[in-house]
């Protein structure tokens, strides 16, 4: 919305006023948001030199803000999930800028900006533009420099934008959140074919020989000394790293968890339906459908995993997936049917590189005797 200001100066001698642009907000959570994620909620401000800058409420409070006093570029925002609301300027104009608590939990974000002296009888006309609504990458980038960036990404912007692009531009095919998901996930796994299969090939690998490695555990375990070494000699003559399953999939988390961002943060997801009982993919799954699929796709995955020779680990390899799952009965829909493509997908390409290798796949299933 453009606002502009005529300051009309009816008396008799020069005023040189200030104009006076603030927003206030509670220091409170968006209502409804999970204790199990958190988006950021609180003031921002952006300017040229030093791009975005978030605020804590509770640095407001501690008197610890450290930001750009003085600019002559930019905005000042305050910022919820999905949504924000923004004052901004013209560039070459002064302004001041500043972050103070107003009330017992209330918070300001906003500039100042000194006007030049106005003669008696003469008018100053400043024009500003006030923003508020939902976080929408395209429009917010059309209004101001920068604006997009209160659609919060955290440090992975620069994988997280071209993946919201991408899937911006399924949904121009498919026309259906849910389903852009699944086919953006399908992508992703295409693109990463050759280092996920150099992953299972190093897990199969790992399963073939995990019998010899039980079997010599078994011998040797009151040599501790000896078994370490023996299982070193095994690895080294069956040409097998045992980290080689790990170091492929690490280089893909920070995609993933770019993707996790785009999803939790986009306000498309936002009372958008996927099939039947899905209705909201930013709401949790009302029935729990889709946790419950999560949660058995992810232990039919680690039960395709080679189970750990130690004891210990072969027990936290089941509960960590387990603990992790209960978390997703409480996110967002299109998060879980996110998790899920991927669960899907690399099972059925784990399952087909192991075939493949001549290692037919196997449960390993949890022993917690």
């Amino acid at each position: 919305m453009q606002v502009r200001h005529d300051i009309i100066n009816t008396g008799t001698a020069p005023v040189a006023p200030q104009l006076y642009l603030q927003l206030v907000r509670d220091g409170n959570k968006p209502p409804g948001e999970s204790s199990f994620y958190s988006t950021f909620t609180g003031p921002a401000i952006y300017t040229e030199a030093k791009k975005y800058q978030k605020v804590e409420f509770k640095e407001i409070e501690d008197n610890k803000v450290d930001v750009e006093k003085q600019a002559t570029n930019g905005y000042v925002a305050m910022v919820q999930h999905y949504f924000a609301s923004a004052w901004i300027l013209g560039d070459g104009i002064k302004r001041d800028l500043f972050l103070r608590k107003v009330d017992n939990n209330l918070y300001a974000v906003g500039m100042i900006t000194p006007l030049d002296s106005i003669a008696p009888g003469a008018t100053k006309t400043i024009e500003s533009k006030f923003f508020v609504g939902p976080q929408e990458e395209k429009k917010l980038e059309a209004l101001a420099p920068g604006l997009e960036l209160v659609k919060d990404y955290g440090w992975l912007t620069i994988l997280a934008k071209p993946l919201y692009w991408l899937l911006d531009k399924l949904y121009g095919f498919i026309h259906n959140w849910g389903w852009s998901i699944v086919a953006l996930v399908l992508l992703l796994k295409i693109a990463f074919y050759w280092l996920n299969a150099k992953a299972y090939s190093s897990m199969a690998k790992m399963k073939a020989i995990n019998p010899k490695i039980m079997e010599m555990r078994e011998r040797l375990k009151d040599k501790p000394q000896e078994m370490q070494q023996q299982m070193m000699k095994i690895y080294h003559e069956e040409k097998v790293n045992p980290m080689g399953g790990c170091f492929p999939i690490m280089i893909q988390i920070p995609v993933f968890i770019a993707l996790y961002w785009v999803l939790l943060s986009s306000v498309e997801m936002r009372d958008a339906p996927w099939i039947l009982w899905i209705k909201d993919l930013s709401a949790p799954d009302p029935f729990f459908i889709l946790p419950v699929v999560m949660t058995l796709t992810t232990m039919l995955q680690t039960a395709l995993n080679p189970a750990p020779p130690d004891p210990m680990q072969a027990k936290l390899m089941w509960f960590m997936p387990l603990i992790f799952s209960v978390m997703f009965f409480f996110f967002p829909a299109g998060l879980v049917l996110y998790w899920i493509t991927n669960n899907i997908l690399s099972i059925a390409q784990q399952w087909v590189i192991n075939t493949r290798m001549g290692v037919p796949p196997q449960f390993n299933l949890p022993k917690f005797r």
